[in-house]
């Protein structure tokens, strides 16, 4: 007897076991099937009939169920987690190859329980969808101060050049307050001269290459 009960108890687990391991998805293997029949199983795929990528979406189907754009420009992933969830809005209704396959619905079908990403993983498209990519750093600033490369040109009164906006940003260290039109005027001319009398450089009032060179490695102007 207690042999039997023993059996019987042994038996019963089993089958709890088996049970409890079930999945109401459909399998793996199901879901490839169904994209080799739809589309060569190409996540891809637009042939132009307005249907498009691995479970031939189209575009009102694709978006009832959450989609963005284009079903064939989505990752696998989510053109995975997209069939899934349709799926399990309406069976395996809207596929014309699930007639063809001879697929049933189970348990999940046209249950209403929208899937999370982790739950549609499993169908062999991409896993999860990869994380968004970080943006990428800008260069660092160079360091305070260093001084660009000298233009080669002696900047004279009225003379206009983006290196001549550069001389004036510059000064703006010094607290000058130029705007940086880039056009020597009488501003320009003063602190130029500024500058070679506060470094000893022939105060000729021409922007030339010890100027330049004065105004990130010389004495700031008195």
């Amino acid at each position: 007897m207690t042999r039997v009960l023993l059996l019987a108890v042994t038996l019963t687990g089993l089958q709890l076991i088996t049970t409890g391991s079930a999945s109401a998805d459909p399998a793996g293997t199901t879901w490839a099937k169904l994209r080799m029949c739809e589309s060569s199983g190409r996540y891809a795929t637009n042939t132009g009939n307005g249907y498009f990528g691995a479970y031939q979406f189209d575009l009102p189907t694709w978006r009832s169920v959450g989609g963005q754009g284009r079903p064939d420009q989505a990752a696998p992933a989510e053109q995975d987690h997209r069939a899934l969830y349709l799926y399990r809005m309406r069976g395996w209704q809207p596929w014309q190859c699930a007639g063809m396959l001879g697929l049933s619905n189970d348990a999940d079908a046209r249950s209403k329980r929208a899937p999370t990403y982790t739950e549609s993983a499993y169908m062999g498209g991409g896993g999860l969808p990869a994380p968004p990519k970080p943006s990428p750093k800008p260069p660092p600033p160079a360091p305070p101060g260093t001084k660009p490369a000298w233009p080669g040109v002696v900047y004279a009164y009225g003379d206009c050049a983006p290196a001549l906006k550069t001389f004036q940003l510059r000064m703006n260290a010094f607290g000058y307050g130029f705007t940086g039109t880039g056009c020597y005027y009488e501003k320009t001319r003063d602190a130029v001269l500024a500058l070679q009398r506060a470094n000893a450089i022939n105060d000729s009032g021409r922007l030339g290459p010890q100027t330049w060179t004065a105004a990130w490695e010389g004495k700031p102007p008195r």
